[in-house]
């Protein structure tokens, strides 16, 4: 059986975009169901790991940085519950979004007592869950400035506008999340491992040479826009920084 209802509505672009710098690890057995979640949450430029039982879910969890985790309750090797009680207990942070056939009251109690953030019961829309995860987005981002400022260049995190003395430059999707990364961390030497393991997939095929492009390509883009300063400096032996102004 699917446990997945499929809509037919589409997300708009609007809010394709206002989130697109989530890092997402679906933790879920049954491919059925893995697979058209994996690729849905693709299409609204969320980037995804899959782990298809429990003890594998923690490998992940513990080795990269999400930003939330997308947990079936019943899993192969180790149990939902018993992943996000110990992931709790070793004071992960990321949200956690459990996603279960189970129905009862007490189930659920269960789930958010060991830590869980939400629970959604299958079958479920695909709407309705990236509503849930546009909830939880929002309350990560409460904590956040809400302009992110370097001289004349500004991003507004609501809607992933990145602009330079007020008019707007277009990036693409990673050189856009690159950016941002770069501004929530300012003080910071980012390595490229650092870089590859919050923003690209831990499966796809991908390099420093990766990172590198795509920093250059995020410099020539501000240099068109009228930047003449490099805004990332390259940190030789060690990886990347943003300029101190």
């Amino acid at each position: 059986m699917l446990w997945i209802k499929v809509s037919d509505q589409i997300l708009s672009p609007l809010n394709k975009v206002l989130y697109i710098n989530m890092k997402i690890l679906i933790i879920e057995d049954d491919d059925r169901i893995a697979q058209p979640l994996g690729e849905d949450l693709r299409h609204q430029n969320h980037v995804i790991d899959l782990a298809r039982d429990g003890v594998e879910g923690l490998e992940y969890a513990q080795s990269t940085t999400y930003d939330l985790i997308l947990l079936d309750l019943m899993l192969p090797k180790l149990d939902g519950i018993s992943l996000c009680r110990q992931l709790r207990t070793l004071g992960s942070k990321v949200f956690i979004l459990m996603l279960t056939a189970k129905d009862l009251t007490s189930d659920k109690v269960i789930g958010l007592d060991a830590g869980a953030d939400d629970y959604l019961i299958k079958p479920f829309e695909l709407e309705e869950l990236a509503a849930r995860i546009r909830a939880l987005s929002r309350r990560s981002l409460q904590t956040r400035e809400p302009l992110l400022i370097h001289g004349d260049l500004k991003i507004d995190p609501s809607n992933c506008q990145v602009t330079f003395r007020e008019k707007p430059v277009l990036l693409t999707t990673k050189e856009y999340m690159i950016l941002e990364c770069f501004l929530r961390n300012p003080h910071q030497v980012l390595t490229r491992t650092f870089l590859l393991d919050k923003l690209w997939e831990f499966d796809k095929f991908s390099g420093d040479e990766t990172v590198r492009t795509h920093i250059t390509n995020l410099r020539r883009k501000l240099k068109f826009a009228g930047r003449k300063e490099e805004i990332i400096e390259t940190v030789y032996g060690l990886g990347y920084r943003l300029q101190i102004i």
